[in-house]
């Protein structure tokens, strides 16, 4: 019985894609780095703002790992790790109440921040982070769930930046101020440029399992070669909007520099890799850089 649950315990960790939580956190994180900058930051704002974007994301993996399986992605050929729901140590029935389960906690946590925020952003800001709130809930399910998921039709590396970008970044900001800065936006695209290069790494690795089973995404549509090009155009846009944002606020040329490394070493290790498998690794190695890409971020503005 105590190994049963252990296996349990670790298919749900499975299931949670840890290392996809550290790039919703940098996100988030960037944003408060934002508020930063101007004033002193709400500590109740910021502890609802990372509960709901970490529910977000937890949501939006569970139902990844039981959409994918419903719809023939998650099979025996895929290159990547296996899933929970594919295997069967979390059946398709209890990941659909799982789903339910971080859906209400997404809404109430994100009920909660904007009450939190309500005098700040006032009734007309509340109205539209409600609305956008809902969306980003439905968009995380709808990925790759329903008779149409967007996911299949090469809209999820959009739905990514927006969501896990610019909202998750320039919505934190405006959670706390009530305003979004010109370099601000910086920040939400290079950090939304990251979350799709990560979400693009996934889908590099799984072009051929994801073709069979018609889920369409850019890398599909592009190829394996195609598909380095569009990564390398993301993460060099990612490169430009950090250093801009750095020349603007007078940060110093040293950040500037040990974040393009960062991104660099990134980019030359995904185009060596050879076989489809082996981009699997990288989406953790991305996702850890825009960690300490936020954590560099956060310790410059204390130095200076």
């Amino acid at each position: 019985m105590k190994q049963t649950k252990v296996s349990k315990f670790s298919a749900w960790l499975q299931a949670m894609r840890l290392r996809t939580l550290f790039l919703s956190m940098s996100c988030i994180w960037a944003g408060l780095f934002a508020v930063q900058i101007q004033q002193n930051l709400s500590i109740v704002i910021s502890i609802f703002t990372f509960l709901t974007a970490l529910f977000l994301q937890i949501l939006s993996n569970f139902a990844n790992d039981y959409g994918d399986t419903i719809h023939g992605a998650d099979h025996d050929e895929r290159k990547g790790p296996k899933r929970s729901v594919q295997t069967g140590t979390i059946s398709a029935k209890q990941m659909k109440k799982a789903m339910s389960f971080m859906a209400i906690l997404s809404f109430i946590s994100g009920c909660i921040l904007l009450i939190a925020s309500a005098n700040v952003i006032g009734i007309k800001g509340v109205i539209i982070l409600f609305i956008i709130g809902i969306l980003g809930i439905a968009a995380a399910i709808a990925y790759t769930n329903g008779k149409r998921p967007y996911g299949y039709m090469g809209l999820g590396d959009f739905a990514v930046f927006i969501f896990f970008g610019l909202i998750a970044v320039a919505g934190t900001q405006f959670l706390q101020t009530a305003i979004i800065t010109k370099t601000t936006w910086l920040l939400a695209i290079a950090f939304g440029c990251i979350s799709t290069g990560v979400l693009h790494l996934n889908n590099m690795r799984d072009i051929d399992s994801d073709k069979t089973a018609g889920k369409m995404s850019i890398a599909v549509r592009l190829g394996a070669f195609g598909s380095k090009i569009y990564y390398t155009i993301l993460l060099l846009a990612s490169i430009a909007c950090f250093t801009m944002f750095i020349i603007i606020e007078n940060f110093g040329p040293f950040l500037a520099f040990s974040i393009t490394l960062l991104i660099m070493l990134n980019l030359l290790v995904a185009w060596r890799v050879q076989k489809q498998e082996d981009f699997d690794p990288l989406l953790k190695y991305l996702s850890l850089s825009s960690f300490i890409i936020a954590l560099n971020l956060q310790l410059f503005h204390s130095l200076i």
